[in-house]
């Protein structure tokens, strides 16, 4: 048996030499401003780990794109993947975004993590308003974990077939599969995802438990308990989305436990966040909690690799979710290398050299002025709320005779108070009591007859009623 760190797996990966020829190639080809000291990735590789990063689809080009080709060697689709995102509609798929995540992976010789099977939000309006039977809601949960790994086998190196199933204190998260499946829907979903690709790696995924507390303990129960039913489970993700300053000191130690059950383990969505504006201190104590975070990966023989969420703070998650806090990634808002860069790099054997801080100069984009109309057009709007909070989904139609290249929705929520704290597949706005959603550059084209799907989460008070009078580029919509 090949020990895990002395070969990479043969799924998105080559050997040592074939991985330092590309990185040259790639450092070759890109901006010289970039290509100061040795890759990340080629740090990685020589250490028996991967060096991923989380990408979307609008992050494929230009900088942002030189960039993570040249520096990792695995990459996670931000939302690309997620249920909402690739069956918007009952049994019809939407794969465009994430198959051009996908061959982005091939083109620059990466691994593919998917990200995520089973989860507990951005579902579907279909799926979360229906009413469904226990035994309905088991086969659509099999059918859909069957479709989308026979869509991608072969191409997937990991999967986060089951993500956040616990609650803080390690009950069982009350969600949809939970409260009509029970805990067994997480074998189901395993064993479904083997059976449609035996080689891919199936991992479960959580947050806050990265340190021995009572979440992690229901986590490890959960992996013991599934490996001794014989399922198919091959490794756990922890997410390690930190505060600065708190990595937890006994993380390596909790790695270890997990991987003496048999099982892989993985850093799958890594940043440090800290009250904004960053100042010297800050960005040093960061770079802290980076080396701690690699360090501890690397003391642990069955820790595969870490993942950063977004190796840029202009595409980061973290300032809308939280209010006053952000710079969480390796690379600043200018697509700038940080004191976390240099500490990653270190710990992955490198210099102590700061590649330079000026990014190449690329000819700005300059959006269209105008969109074309809209013409006759159809919205499918579907919320899952709860007491605080809401998940929207959206699918747009165009039902006109001509190609729309460029939109932009438009719509009202009267009601209460919204804030948008999180979207994917278009840019989400709330300007008093309008919305507007525009396109990203992968989905800026409808087709006559085409649709596309987007969603956003908010935070809401007050009441949350349903929006009214869609439009398309000025043109009124119906509301399906």
């Amino acid at each position: 048996m090949f020990s895990k760190r002395s070969t990479r797996s043969a799924v998105g990966g080559s050997g040592v030499a074939l991985l330092a020829a590309a990185a040259a190639l790639i450092a070759v080809a890109m901006p010289a401003a970039h290509a100061a000291g040795t890759p990340l990735r080629t740090l990685a590789e020589a250490k028996g780990v991967y060096i991923g990063t989380a990408l979307q689809a609008n992050e494929l080009s230009g900088t942002s794109g030189s960039i993570a080709g040249a520096q990792f060697d695995s990459v996670t689709p931000g939302n690309e993947m997620k249920w909402a995102s690739v069956e918007p509609t009952r049994g019809t798929y939407n794969w465009g975004p994430a198959d051009q995540i996908v061959s982005f992976a091939q083109q620059n010789d990466m691994r593919v993590r998917a990200h995520n099977l089973v989860w507990h939000s951005q579902l579907p309006n279909w799926l979360t308003s229906g009413s469904f039977t226990n035994t309905q809601l088991h086969d659509l949960m099999i059918k859909h974990v069957t479709d989308e790994v026979t869509h991608f086998k072969g191409k997937v190196a990991h999967w986060d077939v089951v993500n956040e199933p616990f609650n803080e204190d390690g009950t069982y998260r009350a969600d949809l599969w939970y409260n009509q499946l029970g805990v067994s829907y997480i074998a189901d979903a395993f064993t479904a995802a083997h059976a449609a690709d035996p080689n891919a790696k199936l991992y479960v995924n959580d947050y806050n438990v990265e340190g021995q507390n009572a979440k992690s303990n229901g986590l490890y129960n959960l992996v013991k308990s599934l490996k001794q039913q014989g399922v198919p489970i091959d490794g756990v993700g922890f997410q390690a989305h930190f505060i600065l300053g708190q990595v937890p000191s006994d993380f390596k130690a909790n790695m270890q436990r997990f991987a003496d059950l048999g099982v892989d383990v993985a850093v799958t969505e890594l940043d440090v966040r800290m009250q904004t504006p960053s100042d010297a201190g800050k960005l040093q104590q960061q770079a802290n909690d980076y080396t701690a975070v690699v360090n501890d990966c690397l003391g642990v023989s069955r820790c595969v690799g870490v993942t950063v969420w977004g190796f840029n703070d202009a595409t980061s998650w973290v300032p809308s979710t939280f209010p006053g806090q952000g710079a969480a990634t390796p690379y600043d808002e200018n697509l700038n290398p940080k004191p976390a860069y240099t500490a990653i790099q270190t710990a992955l054997g490198g210099t102590t050299t700061t590649p330079p801080t000026t990014p190449p100069t690329t000819p700005p984009t300059t959006p269209p002025t105008t969109p074309p109309g809209g013409g006759a057009c159809a919205v499918t709007y579907g919320v899952n709320q709860w007491n605080t909070g809401f998940t929207a989904n959206i699918t747009v139609k165009n039902g006109g005779s001509s190609a729309i290249n460029g939109w932009t929705l438009k719509w009202s929520q009267s009601g209460g108070t919204q804030t948008v704290t999180q979207a994917w597949s278009a840019t989400v706005t709330r300007s008093g009591t309008g919305y507007t959603a525009t396109n990203l550059s992968y989905n800026a084209s409808l087709p006559p007859g085409g649709t596309t799907s987007f969603g956003f989460n908010a935070n809401w008070s007050g009441s949350n009623p349903a929006p009214t009078g869609f439009t398309l580029n000025g043109a009124a919509c119906t509301i399906g």
